[in-house]
Parts: structure tokens; sequence; C-alpha cells
């Protein structure tokens, strides 16, 4: 695949007690009392903070991080989100939103550099399963002293709330995680009732291009593209499909589907006259009525809260009369 710059941005596409004095004897426990204590510091954010990270480890932040290092460019946007704009000091070499970030040290994309990483010396690094091709990396980092957090790969709007969740509770801010979670799932209703007006013979069958010719690899089942697709009424022609597969011409021509989405439009120079022109999609339905769309890449692939921008572009894009301005 020739866009090699947008794959490799696209895969990146994640208490203790204190010791009793010599003294006095230690009182019994009173369960109910320890209980008590500990979800009340948990919902102030109380550290040390222990959670079970992707690699099912146990992980333990003693203090609120003050530096954090994100390895991935979908933790940096939910980072952001949770107000750690001045926390946050090492990024990869993919990110790219907000704004701001672009001023932080870099630390690499999928080959991340150990010794930089090191250097910054953060609190905690939020790594992503994507990361793990360099376990030994990350081996090196926490034999370093440093917290490392893998977040799995979500593919879904629920995992991704998982994921917020978690960033938030092991940077101390979890009733802003809570909250982002909250705003996005409003946004996600706002969407779902102006969809539930279309009806059975308006829903369109999509296509959702991820890559761009000559090797086109769609969006299938158990992806971000499913689910918006199906919150907005509209029927993926490869739902049939798991993850992001590659189909050939003949199998795009021979499901037909009314309307293409190119996701990557930033990275390929008009990409909807790449598809007019490619001959083998002359009769493709799509071609002949002329509903190819381009929408943001980020927006519709990145685990954080801009999901729901990216399913508006999307809703909008397909069912203009529905979700247009």
């Amino acid at each position: 695949m020739k866009n090699w710059k947008w794959m490799s941005s696209f895969m990146l596409t994640v208490g203790l007690l204190g010791a009793c004095s010599d003294e006095e004897p230690a009182a019994e426990p009173d369960g109910e009392n320890e209980t008590e204590q500990t979800e009340e510091a948990a919902s102030e954010g109380g550290f040390p903070v222990t959670v079970t990270d992707a690699r099912d480890q146990e992980v333990t932040i003693e203090e609120q991080p003050e530096r954090i290092v994100s390895m991935i460019p979908s933790n940096t946007e939910i980072a952001f989100g949770l107000g750690l704009n001045e926390e946050i000091v090492g990024i990869s070499d993919f990110d790219n939103y907000p704004e701001e970030v672009l001023d932080r040290e870099k630390i690499g994309g999928l080959e991340f550099n150990v010794e930089k990483i090191i250097s910054l010396e953060p609190d905690v690094v939020l790594a992503h399963d994507s990361n793990a091709m360099q376990e030994d990396g990350l081996q090196q980092i926490e034999a370093a002293g440093i917290p490392v957090v893998v977040i799995e790969n979500a593919v879904s709007f629920d995992q991704v709330y998982e994921t917020i969740s978690m960033i938030g509770e092991v940077t101390g801010k979890s009733p802003e995680a809570d909250q982002v979670i909250t705003d996005m799932q409003d946004g996600f209703a706002e969407i779902e009732e102006l969809a539930a007006g279309i009806s059975e013979e308006d829903r369109k069958e999509v296509l959702v291009d991820v890559s761009g010719l000559p090797e086109v690899y769609v969006a299938g089942n158990n992806t971000f593209m499913q689910e918006m697709l199906d919150l907005i009424q509209a029927d993926n022609v490869a739902d049939d499909q798991e993850g992001f597969v590659l189909l050939s011409e003949e199998e795009i021509v021979s499901r037909n589907p009314e309307t293409v989405v190119l996701t990557y439009g930033e990275f390929v120079e008009d990409p909807i006259a790449q598809w007019k022109d490619h001959g083998g999609f002359s009769e493709v339905d799509a071609v002949v009525n002329e509903d190819l769309h381009v929408v943001s890449s980020d927006p519709v692939n990145r685990s954080g809260p801009r999901l729901v921008e990216g399913t508006q572009e999307l809703a909008e894009a397909i069912y203009p009369d529905v979700f247009g301005e």
C-alpha cells in the first residue's frame, strides 16, 4: 500500500496501607471502614492508584503524575480532553491534535526511543497495545522506575469509554473523565435521534475505503466505522468482514455500494477523482451517481472524544438532507 505515513499513523489508530508503629499494637481492621475510605479516596482521585492494564498486569501509580509521556495520538487526545495540557511532556511522532501538542518532545512512532522517554523523567507512560512489538523497550522504561500503563486497542465506543476512565484514574482526573464520557454519550444520542427519522427504504449501502487505490482496504465489522454506520442507519456493504480488510476490485463491484466514503483525503491528492477515473469502478452505483465523499481521517479512526465529531461528519456525508446544516 502506497500511503505508508498514513498507514503508520492509522495503526497507532490505548491502595497501599501504611506500616503500623512498633510502639503500639495494630488495631483490629475494620473492613467496612476500610472499604469506605478506599471508595472515598478513589472518588477524590486519591493516590496511590493501582490498575490492571491491557497486558493484564497490575500497575501502581504512587502519586498524581505531573509529567506524562503519551505514546499514541488517541491517548494524547484523551489526556488533553481531561485537561492535562501542562502534564504532557512527550508525544508520538504522529500526534497532531490539539495544536498545542506540536511543541512537545517527540519520542518516535511504533519504534519508540526508549532513551528519549527516560530522559523526559515522566511519572507515568501511557502506552498502547500497538507498542507491544517493542515489549523489551517497555520493560527498559519500567526498569528505570517509570510506571507504564498499556491501554487496550479499543474498537467500540464502550471500550473507548473504558479507556478514558482508566486514563482518568491513573492521572487523577476521574471526574473529568466521567464528564468527557457523558458528553460523548450525549453527542451520540443527538445523532441517533436525528437518524431515527431515516426510513428503511432510505437506508444507504455504504463502503468505507481507508487506504485508496490500487489496494483498497475497507472497514468491516468490529470497527468504529461499523458502529458509526449502525448509529446513523446506514448499511456497511463489508459488514461480513472482520476489522480492516483488502477487497478486490471484483468484490467491490459485486457489493455495489450506493455511497463510498474515503478517509484518507489528507494524504492523497483528489481521491474522489481516483475512484471516478478507475475504469473498473465505472458501473458502481456510487461512481455512477457521484456519491463519493471524503471525511477527516483522525476523528473516525482515533479512539477518543472526537469520535462524536467523526460520526457527525460521516452522517453529513451520507445523509446530507438529514444531517446537513
